[in-house]
């Protein structure tokens, strides 16, 4: 896989594709309170990469957290993923949880993988094939193997030095009206507001129905920076659409603050 995104076009071309596995990392609920039309549909043979449980780490209380990668690697053998696997993921509203796929696997040391641009909506629009998601699949188990890259996950210690240091530029991906603490969380015991110093770019801003705006529009949106650059939001899934933003402009200074605004923006710490 040569490229960050991939059109559904591309897809459709290459189903046939040796190595191809499709992946789902649809969510059932999201914060943003978004629905997706096509909740029971999938693209044929995808199989479901499930963020929620298979592949967050059940034992931390805050949501979405990554898994360790003996857990990973455990579950992505289990779905059939393999050394050589050729990897494309989507999710059912466009691009929203696919990219944190995408990012948990270059953490993990793969990087032969792919977002499909505009997702499941996009497939349907322009008449591609769907299947109804079955209830439950067993597949050939993988040989998938994790080589664990530390340094794209970043811990609330380290973001906090950085308010002191200044050695990265933190990113709030966001929507504006959270990030200035002008509405409430939508999760129970945060308060509102940013982590100082951090600068507000919303995910939704390298975004234009459900795909990701070109590389050229990007390089207006993005900020450059000659630091490297850690990206959070509410749970660190929206995070990753601005890491992959910053991949498609040839970018590959970004990390993620995992616990992101879940843990800093806690009335009572953990």
């Amino acid at each position: 896989m040569t490229s960050t995104i991939v059109s559904v076009e591309w897809l459709y071309k290459n189903l046939d594709l040796p190595n191809l596995i499709i992946l789902d990392a649809s969510l059932k609920e999201n914060q943003a309170k978004t629905l997706s039309d096509f909740e029971n549909l999938r693209i044929p043979n995808a199989r479901f990469f499930d963020l929620k449980t298979a592949f967050s780490d059940q034992n931390n209380p805050l949501p979405n957290s990554i898994p360790s990668p003996s857990q990973f690697e455990d579950e992505a053998r289990k779905i059939g993923i393999s050394k050589n696997s050729i990897l494309v993921v989507y999710d059912n509203l466009g691009i929203y949880s696919s990219p944190r796929a995408w990012w948990i696997f270059q953490v993990m040391g793969f990087t032969n993988i792919a977002v499909l641009d505009g997702g499941l909506p996009q497939w349907i629009k322009d008449n591609y094939p769907v299947e109804t998601i079955p209830e439950n699949e067993i597949y050939n188990l993988g040989d998938f193997k994790v080589d664990f890259q530390k340094e794209l996950v970043k811990t609330k210690h380290q973001v906090e030095r950085n308010i002191i240091d200044q050695k990265y530029l933190i990113v709030d991906a966001r929507i504006e009206n959270r990030y200035n603490g002008i509405v409430k969380e939508t999760r129970a015991g945060l308060q509102s507001g940013h982590i100082p110093k951090a600068i507000n770019i919303p995910y939704t801003s390298v975004l234009q129905n459900n795909t990701f705006l070109q590389p050229e529009e990007l390089k207006t949106v993005l900020k450059p920076s000659a630091k490297p650059i850690i990206v959070y939001c509410g749970s660190g899934v929206t995070a990753c659409i601005i890491v992959l933003a910053y991949a498609l402009i040839e970018s590959d200074n970004c990390s993620v603050y995992d616990g992101s605004w879940a843990e800093w923006g806690l009335k009572k710490k953990i």
